[in-house]
């Protein structure tokens, strides 16, 4: 049985401790690195072994023992560090006294420390020949039997510092991430853009800036009930009020709804705010921002994504919530389209649920969501979304049931969310108290009516577009992760029992 063996395993291993802790320090904090296996490769990788003999430095690097072949005198053993793997040929004869017969004691996962000279072995391997050699922690726990493939899910996303340790793949995804982020905040801040990144709250006294049922936390001192945030859009845009005219942030937002594998109640968005734009404005900068990344990160704008070939060079096309749905459903007419009788009519028919005090807006997103959204593959933006599912976008000029607002979908996923903000403060104060009405009819994702905000706005706020961008779907489609839970080191899951 599995679990008797592992028992037995880290019980054998709990008395190599004691008699480490017997002899002394079992886990020693003075060696230092002064090396690593990608400094090495870099420096010697093209080197021979005559080029090595001449090479007087000792290096010294550190890391796990993931494999370990001891043949008599000799032992050669695989040791990875936090970028890459170097091997160790370790000799009895080259270390002192003692040691050798020690260094057979120690086990696969423990973390060692070894100091000497570079060469190449008879096959060619770079490898570093240790004249001193130390175990620097003691792994109590064996790694997982097939070690070259931790494959169970659920252990990966619960015990991530394992999945780590084997799957270098998953190590490349977050390294990935890692200069997403990085290329983002370049992006936002090069020449000619020039954003400034800001940080706000991320408790609230009043839940806003998107649709979403909050967190809810109390503050002690205060004896006040207060809110993880959904969004940092109307302290953003209080900024904006303020005369910081380009702000950015990278942020975490919180949002107490389902979880799957596009969904998680904490996740990481880009939102920015841009004085004397509109939404066409943004449309244009998105576009430009995804196709640079994909250059960057995969050195190409043509990406495959879960089988679908991507391509971020061509312009992205752009189409109306009303032309998608209509595109979609030939049996809507142009007149169906804001009849609130055919829409309901059409959504039982599809087996779309409805509520009686929806009007035609949300009805058509309904319809938008249940027969559009998934076929949308190639990146569009779809724009002119209902005034009545848009609380803080302006109403376009020409047609006041809709707003300056677009989404960006990609392989059926929203990825982006950005309009033309809403600055007049009475339109703001009207549609805040439709809100509120439907959060009294138990619309527990409404928005409140937040009194500080309208007082913002009027002190005036100038003309500005604003968007927020998913960090974690981005970052789906650039490493080609089926599940977001693959790009989140610790994605949320139900306790263990």
């Amino acid at each position: 049985m599995k679990i008797p063996d592992e028992n037995r395993l880290i019980a054998e291993r709990r008395d190599k401790l004691s008699a480490l802790r017997e002899r002394g320090n079992a886990y020693p904090n003075d060696f230092h690195p002064n090396t690593s296996s990608v400094e090495l490769q870099r420096r010697f990788g093209e080197d021979d072994t005559e080029t090595l003999a001449g090479v007087d430095e000792s290096f010294s690097l550190a890391g796990r023992m993931m494999a370990k072949r001891v043949m008599g005198k000799i032992a050669f053993v695989n040791v990875r560090d936090g970028a890459g793997t170097m091997q160790f040929v370790v000799q009895r004869d080259n270390l002192p006294e003692g040691l050798y017969q020690q260094f057979k004691q120690w086990d696969i996962g423990d973390i060692i420390g070894g100091s000497g000279a570079i060469f190449r072995t008879q096959k060619g391997e770079l490898s570093i020949k240790p004249s001193q050699l130390r175990l620097l922690s003691k792994s109590l726990r064996p790694l997982p039997e097939k070690w070259h493939g931790l494959t169970d899910t659920e252990t990966r996303y619960r015990q991530r510092y394992v999945d780590l340790i084997i799957n270098e793949e998953s190590k490349q995804v977050f390294r990935t991430r890692s200069k997403i982020i990085r290329f983002v905040r370049d992006f936002m801040e090069a020449p000619g853009r020039e954003f400034l990144e800001v940080e706000t709250p991320m408790m609230h006294p009043i839940p806003g800036g998107a649709a979403a049922r909050p967190f809810v936390t109390h503050h002690n001192a205060l004896d006040l009930d207060m809110y993880l945030r959904i969004a940092p859009e109307l302290y953003l845009k209080r900024l904006t009020v303020g005369g910081l005219e380009r702000v950015y942030e990278v942020n975490r937002n919180f949002r107490n709804e389902g979880m799957s594998t596009r969904h998680n109640p904490e996740f990481t968005m880009l939102e920015f705010y841009w004085a004397y734009a509109d939404y066409n404005d943004l449309m244009d900068l998105t576009e430009t921002m995804l196709r640079d990344m994909a250059i960057a990160v995969h050195g190409g704008a043509r990406i495959e994504y879960q089988g679908q070939n991507l391509d971020f060079g061509a312009e992205f096309a752009r189409l109306s919530v009303e032309d998608a749905v209509r595109g979609y459903n030939p049996d809507l007419a142009d007149t169906d389209l804001w009849d609130i009788e055919t829409l309901l009519g059409a959504c039982k028919t599809r087996d779309i649920h409805t509520e009686d005090n929806w009007g035609g807006g949300k009805l058509l997103m309904e319809l938008f969501e249940a027969t559009v959204e998934s076929k949308l593959t190639d990146p569009v933006f779809i724009t002119h979304y209902p005034t009545e599912v848009s609380p803080l976008s302006r109403r376009n000029d020409n047609d006041h049931r809709v707003t300056d607002r677009f989404e960006l979908f990609i392989c059926g996923r929203e990825i982006a969310n950005g309009f033309s903000e809403l600055n007049d403060p009475e339109d703001q104060a009207d549609r805040f108290r439709a809100q509120v009405a439907q959060k009294d009819q138990g619309d527990l994702e409404a928005m409140h009516y937040d009194s500080d905000y309208i007082r913002a706005l009027e002190y005036g706020m100038p003309p500005t577009a604003g968007e927020g961008i998913g960090i974690d779907r981005l970052v789906m489609l650039m490493t080609d992760a089926a599940s977001i839970r693959d790009v989140l080191l610790f994605p949320h899951m139900r306790p263990e029992a």
